[in-house]
């Protein structure tokens, strides 16, 4: 399992995974709109992206747009290292802090993240369609 900069030959994979994972996936033609935007991490396993995160970033704050875990390669780890290298490039880059919003339900998610030293900041009251959910508003502060 490799960590790696997203590039063009990634995007179709990451298109198949977002479809997998979310109601309303980021297509192919999006995801290409993001490259060398922020810091966008993928995991390879045998030559093949298995998963994504997505973090734009503004001046020294780091927003996460996705994570997104392939759904036969979940609970292996990829998340983990996904959200450990981000963070230390964020801290590399000099961010402040890296901030992203999960649904309430996603107990494996949020698990995820607080596993990472991200850290609850509020809710985000019917952030979520289909179905309507809240969403926990979290936050990984890099600098003291």
């Amino acid at each position: 399992m490799t960590v790696v900069p997203m590039a063009e030959c990634h995007l179709a994979a990451l298109a198949k995974i977002e479809k997998a994972c979310f109601h309303t996936p980021w297509s192919e033609a999006m995801l290409r709109e993001e490259l060398d935007k922020g810091i966008f991490l993928v995991v390879e396993r045998d030559g093949q992206a298995i998963g994504y995160v997505g973090c734009q970033t503004v001046l020294d704050e780091g927003y996460i747009t996705n994570v997104a875990v392939s759904p036969d390669c979940r609970r292996q780890g990829v998340g983990r290292a996904l959200i450990e290298e981000l963070a230390q490039r964020a801290r590399a880059q000099g961010l402040s802090f890296v901030t992203l919003e999960a649904r309430a339900s996603n107990a494996p998610a949020i698990a995820l993240y607080e596993g990472a030293g991200f850290v609850h900041v509020g809710v985000r009251k019917n952030f979520y369609t289909a179905p309507s959910e809240d969403a926990v508003l979290m936050t990984l502060f890099l600098k003291e």
